[in-house]
Protein backbone atom coordinates (compact mmCIF):
# COMPACT_ATOMS: atom_id res chain seq x y z
CA UNK A 1 0.00 0.00 0.00
CA UNK A 2 1.55 3.58 -0.92
CA UNK A 3 2.49 5.62 1.74
CA UNK A 4 -0.07 8.93 1.33
CA UNK A 5 1.14 12.27 3.00
CA UNK A 6 -1.42 15.58 2.93
CA UNK A 7 0.92 18.74 2.58
CA UNK A 8 -0.68 21.48 3.68
CA UNK A 9 1.40 24.37 1.99
CA UNK A 10 0.03 27.72 0.78
CA UNK A 11 3.55 28.95 -1.16
CA UNK A 12 3.24 27.44 -4.63
CA UNK A 13 6.90 27.18 -5.18
CA UNK A 14 7.66 25.48 -1.90
CA UNK A 15 4.48 23.03 -2.29
CA UNK A 16 5.38 22.10 -6.06
CA UNK A 17 9.33 21.23 -4.87
CA UNK A 18 8.25 19.28 -2.03
CA UNK A 19 5.62 17.38 -4.27
CA UNK A 20 8.22 17.00 -6.76
CA UNK A 21 11.11 15.31 -4.50
CA UNK A 22 8.83 13.31 -2.24
CA UNK A 23 7.55 12.08 -5.25
CA UNK A 24 10.58 11.06 -6.48
CA UNK A 25 10.87 9.42 -3.06
CA UNK A 26 7.73 7.01 -4.01
CA UNK A 27 5.55 9.16 -1.78
CA UNK A 28 1.76 9.90 -3.03
CA UNK A 29 1.15 13.50 -2.31
CA UNK A 30 -1.80 15.90 -1.62
CA UNK A 31 -1.49 19.37 -1.63
CA UNK A 32 -3.83 21.88 0.04
CA UNK A 33 -3.09 25.15 0.24
CA UNK A 34 -5.90 26.26 2.38
CA UNK A 35 -6.24 25.63 6.26
CA UNK A 36 -10.39 24.95 6.59
CA UNK A 37 -10.18 22.50 3.44
CA UNK A 38 -7.13 20.93 4.80
CA UNK A 39 -9.32 20.23 7.63
CA UNK A 40 -11.95 18.71 5.41
CA UNK A 41 -10.13 16.52 3.13
CA UNK A 42 -8.17 15.04 6.59
CA UNK A 43 -11.50 13.72 7.58
CA UNK A 44 -12.78 12.34 4.48
CA UNK A 45 -9.72 10.19 3.20
CA UNK A 46 -6.77 8.44 4.74
CA UNK A 47 -3.07 9.63 5.05
CA UNK A 48 0.76 8.34 6.91
CA UNK A 49 1.76 11.51 7.40
CA UNK A 50 0.71 15.31 7.14
CA UNK A 51 3.17 18.06 6.11
CA UNK A 52 1.80 21.26 7.74
CA UNK A 53 2.52 24.84 7.46
CA UNK A 54 1.32 27.21 9.92
CA UNK A 55 0.43 30.78 8.22
CA UNK A 56 -2.37 29.58 6.25
CA UNK A 57 -5.64 30.91 4.59
CA UNK A 58 -8.69 30.03 5.79
CA UNK A 59 -7.58 28.50 8.68
CA UNK A 60 -4.25 28.38 10.53
CA UNK A 61 -1.78 25.49 10.99
CA UNK A 62 -2.30 25.12 14.37
CA UNK A 63 -6.28 24.96 14.23
CA UNK A 64 -6.12 22.51 11.43
CA UNK A 65 -3.88 20.69 14.00
CA UNK A 66 -5.95 20.94 17.23
CA UNK A 67 -8.94 19.67 14.35
CA UNK A 68 -6.68 16.81 13.43
CA UNK A 69 -5.89 16.19 17.11
CA UNK A 70 -9.23 15.74 18.28
CA UNK A 71 -10.12 13.07 15.59
CA UNK A 72 -6.83 11.49 15.29
CA UNK A 73 -3.98 10.92 18.18
CA UNK A 74 -1.82 8.64 16.05
CA UNK A 75 -1.09 9.57 12.49
CA UNK A 76 2.24 11.86 12.79
CA UNK A 77 2.44 15.47 11.88
CA UNK A 78 5.34 17.72 10.81
CA UNK A 79 4.84 21.26 11.03
CA UNK A 80 7.57 23.33 8.46
CA UNK A 81 7.09 27.38 9.29
CA UNK A 82 8.73 29.91 8.79
CA UNK A 83 8.10 30.61 12.36
CA UNK A 84 11.08 30.09 14.19
CA UNK A 85 10.38 31.51 17.55
CA UNK A 86 10.49 29.30 20.98
CA UNK A 87 6.73 30.09 21.45
CA UNK A 88 5.60 28.91 18.18
CA UNK A 89 7.40 25.36 18.85
CA UNK A 90 6.56 24.69 22.15
CA UNK A 91 2.54 25.50 21.30
CA UNK A 92 2.92 23.14 18.42
CA UNK A 93 4.40 20.45 20.32
CA UNK A 94 1.73 21.26 22.93
CA UNK A 95 -1.04 20.79 20.61
CA UNK A 96 0.20 17.20 18.87
CA UNK A 97 2.89 17.85 16.39
CA UNK A 98 4.96 15.05 16.49
CA UNK A 99 8.21 17.06 14.89
CA UNK A 100 9.02 20.67 14.35
CA UNK A 101 11.39 22.27 10.97
CA UNK A 102 11.82 25.92 10.26
CA UNK A 103 12.09 27.07 7.31
CA UNK A 104 14.55 27.60 5.25
CA UNK A 105 15.25 23.95 5.57
CA UNK A 106 17.55 21.11 4.00
CA UNK A 107 15.75 19.18 1.63
CA UNK A 108 17.57 15.99 3.21
CA UNK A 109 16.93 16.63 6.38
CA UNK A 110 13.06 17.40 5.81
CA UNK A 111 13.11 13.60 4.18
CA UNK A 112 14.65 11.84 7.47
CA UNK A 113 12.70 13.06 10.02
CA UNK A 114 9.49 12.35 7.17
CA UNK A 115 11.32 8.53 7.30
CA UNK A 116 11.68 8.49 10.55
CA UNK A 117 8.41 9.45 11.61
CA UNK A 118 6.68 7.11 9.58
CA UNK A 119 8.55 4.35 11.22
CA UNK A 120 7.94 5.42 14.28
CA UNK A 121 4.03 5.34 13.37
CA UNK A 122 4.34 2.15 11.94
CA UNK A 123 6.00 0.61 15.06
CA UNK A 124 2.90 1.68 17.22
CA UNK A 125 0.30 0.13 15.11
CA UNK A 126 2.49 -3.27 14.85
CA UNK A 127 2.71 -3.17 18.41
CA UNK A 128 -0.88 -2.46 19.28
CA UNK A 129 -2.61 -4.97 16.81
CA UNK A 130 -0.38 -7.35 18.56
CA UNK A 131 -1.34 -6.56 21.72
CA UNK A 132 -4.89 -7.89 21.39
CA UNK A 133 -5.50 -10.63 19.64
CA UNK A 134 -8.75 -11.62 21.01
CA UNK A 135 -8.57 -11.92 24.99
CA UNK A 136 -6.76 -10.11 27.71
CA UNK A 137 -6.97 -10.74 30.94
CA UNK A 138 -6.22 -8.98 34.24
CA UNK A 139 -6.65 -10.05 38.01
CA UNK A 140 -9.70 -12.17 38.13
CA UNK A 141 -10.78 -10.79 34.66
CA UNK A 142 -10.73 -12.10 31.34
CA UNK A 143 -12.29 -9.91 28.18
CA UNK A 144 -13.61 -11.58 25.10
CA UNK A 145 -13.63 -9.00 22.11
CA UNK A 146 -14.89 -10.40 19.44
CA UNK A 147 -17.72 -12.40 21.63
CA UNK A 148 -17.93 -9.34 23.45
CA UNK A 149 -18.62 -11.04 26.40
CA UNK A 150 -16.19 -11.34 29.64
CA UNK A 151 -15.39 -13.57 32.90
CA UNK A 152 -15.25 -11.08 35.94
CA UNK A 153 -14.73 -11.84 39.95
CA UNK A 154 -18.29 -11.24 39.85
CA UNK A 155 -19.18 -14.23 37.30
CA UNK A 156 -19.59 -13.96 33.40
CA UNK A 157 -20.89 -10.47 31.80
CA UNK A 158 -22.06 -9.62 28.13
CA UNK A 159 -20.40 -6.22 27.10
CA UNK A 160 -22.16 -3.56 24.77
CA UNK A 161 -20.23 -3.01 22.19
CA UNK A 162 -19.26 0.17 23.33
CA UNK A 163 -18.00 -1.21 26.35
CA UNK A 164 -15.95 -3.44 24.37
CA UNK A 165 -14.56 -0.66 22.67
CA UNK A 166 -14.01 1.61 25.89
CA UNK A 167 -12.02 -1.38 27.20
CA UNK A 168 -9.90 -2.55 24.06
CA UNK A 169 -8.77 1.50 23.78
CA UNK A 170 -7.77 1.66 27.26
CA UNK A 171 -6.03 -1.60 27.68
CA UNK A 172 -4.43 -1.06 24.41
CA UNK A 173 -2.72 2.16 25.81
CA UNK A 174 -2.24 0.33 29.25
CA UNK A 175 -0.31 2.88 31.85
CA UNK A 176 -0.98 5.73 29.53
CA UNK A 177 -3.95 8.37 29.80
CA UNK A 178 -6.19 8.27 27.33
CA UNK A 179 -8.09 11.67 26.94
CA UNK A 180 -11.88 12.04 27.03
CA UNK A 181 -11.71 13.50 22.80
CA UNK A 182 -9.47 10.06 22.27
CA UNK A 183 -12.42 8.02 23.11
CA UNK A 184 -15.18 10.10 21.79
CA UNK A 185 -13.41 9.78 18.26
CA UNK A 186 -12.84 6.47 18.29
CA UNK A 187 -16.11 4.92 20.15
CA UNK A 188 -18.39 7.16 18.97
CA UNK A 189 -17.05 8.48 15.94
CA UNK A 190 -16.41 11.85 14.40
CA UNK A 191 -19.62 13.08 14.17
CA UNK A 192 -22.14 12.21 17.29
CA UNK A 193 -20.45 13.08 20.67
CA UNK A 194 -22.27 12.05 23.79
CA UNK A 195 -22.08 14.10 26.89
CA UNK A 196 -19.41 13.94 29.53
CA UNK A 197 -22.03 12.24 31.90
CA UNK A 198 -23.07 9.73 29.02
CA UNK A 199 -19.08 8.75 29.68
CA UNK A 200 -18.93 8.35 32.75
CA UNK A 201 -21.69 6.63 33.54
CA UNK A 202 -19.99 3.79 31.10
CA UNK A 203 -16.44 3.95 33.08
CA UNK A 204 -18.60 3.43 36.09
CA UNK A 205 -20.60 0.26 34.46
CA UNK A 206 -17.30 -1.36 33.72
CA UNK A 207 -15.80 -0.50 37.45
CA UNK A 208 -18.64 -2.57 38.39
CA UNK A 209 -17.95 -5.16 36.32
CA UNK A 210 -14.16 -5.50 36.63
CA UNK A 211 -13.31 -3.98 40.35
CA UNK A 212 -13.74 -5.75 43.56
CA UNK A 213 -14.21 -2.30 45.14
CA UNK A 214 -15.75 0.45 42.35
CA UNK A 215 -15.61 3.09 44.83
CA UNK A 216 -11.52 2.57 44.93
CA UNK A 217 -10.43 1.38 41.40
CA UNK A 218 -7.39 -1.24 40.66
CA UNK A 219 -7.76 -0.88 37.23
CA UNK A 220 -9.81 1.71 35.40
CA UNK A 221 -8.75 5.04 36.83
CA UNK A 222 -10.12 8.62 36.30
CA UNK A 223 -7.34 11.72 35.78
CA UNK A 224 -9.23 14.52 36.46
CA UNK A 225 -9.98 16.90 33.68
CA UNK A 226 -8.01 14.84 31.07
CA UNK A 227 -9.87 11.17 30.83
CA UNK A 228 -8.70 7.74 31.65
CA UNK A 229 -6.24 5.49 32.69
CA UNK A 230 -6.11 1.42 32.84
CA UNK A 231 -3.93 -0.44 34.85
CA UNK A 232 -3.56 -3.60 34.16
CA UNK A 233 -1.60 -5.18 37.34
Amino acid sequence: METRILLVEDETNIADALKFNLEHEGYAVTIISNGKTAIEIFEKQRFDLVILDLMLPGANGFDVLESIRIKDETTPVLIVSAKYQDTDKIKGLKIGADDYLTKPFNLEELLLRIQRLLKRSTLVQQSSSKLLVDQHSFGENTIFFSRQEAKTHAGPVVLTAKETEIMKLLIQNDGEVVSRETILSRVWGYDVYPTTRTIDNFIARLRKYFETDPGNPKYIHSIRGVGYKFTGV
